[in-house]
């Protein structure tokens, strides 16, 4: 399985939840998936700037299956109306292969 941690500053909550809901179809027909997502508070150390407020995993079989979920049509045409909305930066913090 290849999974990615990633940390977003999540600027309207809302909007950030009908992406969510907009794009879990579209995920699961990839055969992906979200693992841990948290809400959070404070960051106390960051090798970049842009702010976090939101920790997530996603995974997927293969980091083939996140590539061409990534480049779907209709994901980009739901990342266009809501992510970029919702989203004031994207820190991808790790990816990796994850034993099953």
């Amino acid at each position: 399985m290849f999974e990615m941690l990633v940390g977003l500053a999540v600027t309207d909550n809302e909007i950030y939840d009908q992406y969510r809901s907009a794009m879990k179809p579209i995920l699961t027909q990839f055969g992906g998936d979200f693992g841990y997502d948290l809400r959070v508070s404070e960051v106390l150390k960051s090798p970049s700037e842009a702010p976090i407020n939101r920790l997530f995993t996603i995974n997927f079989p293969t980091e083939a299956h996140m590539n061409e979920f990534f480049s779907d049509p209709r994901y980009l045409e739901v990342k266009h109306a809501y992510f970029t909305r919702s989203v004031l930066s994207t820190s991808i913090i790790a990816s990796y292969l994850k034993a099953d």
